[in-house]
């Protein structure tokens, strides 16, 4: 699939079909969120893959959506700032979720590509995740993705913005791109 295709088609899936997905699709799909940027090149996330149902019971349970259980596997993303924090300091935690948010949508996007359907999941309890995970206390848990293969049900998709309500040029609410004035510099 085409890069274009997967950020155009690539959408919130929550609703998984029986037939279980490929796990090395998603294996893929982790390997995929290695190569977004990240701050002097710590790559500080790391991906626990759950396949065990008592334990995506639990999790669906964390995050009080029942549609997290109907998933086969779940992947937990987690950021180990150690190493970030040391070098960094007070941004530390600023460059966390940027470098989060990056390999998360790598992942989705090669999530897609691969024809595998999740839901990225937000709201849970962090505490519960970790006893469930034998995750330690100074990780951060940022978040979970059911994953399945899309069921046949579709759902009414939300439309995206246009692209003239959220772009500006040069200045705040500037929405017209002012053409470059060329100087001619005439010589002596």
């Amino acid at each position: 699939m085409q890069l274009e295709n997967a950020i155009k088609k690539r959408k919130s899936i929550r609703r998984y079909s029986e037939k279980k997905p490929d796990w090395r699709k998603i294996v893929k799909a982790i390997d995929a969120a290695r190569y977004a940027p990240m701050a002097g090149n710590l790559f500080s996330l790391r991906f626990i893959l759950v396949q065990d149902k008592d334990k995506i019971v639990r999790l669906k349970q964390a995050c009080q959506q029942d549609f997290v259980g109907k998933a086969h596997y779940i992947v937990v993303v987690i950021s180990d700032m150690t190493q970030v924090n040391r070098s960094y300091g007070n941004r530390a935690e600023k460059y966390g979720r940027q470098q989060a948010g990056a390999a998360i949508e790598n992942f989705l996007l090669e999530l897609e590509s691969q024809g595998l359907a999740t839901c990225w999941t937000g709201y849970f309890s962090e505490e519960q995740i970790k006893r469930i995970l034998e995750i330690p206390e100074n990780m951060v848990v940022e978040a979970l993705f059911p994953i399945g293969l899309e069921t046949k049900i579709k759902t009414k998709e939300k439309p995206k913005p246009d692209l003239e309500n959220i772009l500006w040029f040069d200045k705040w609410k500037n929405k017209y791109m002012k053409p470059i004035q060329r100087v001619r510099i005439e010589s002596i």
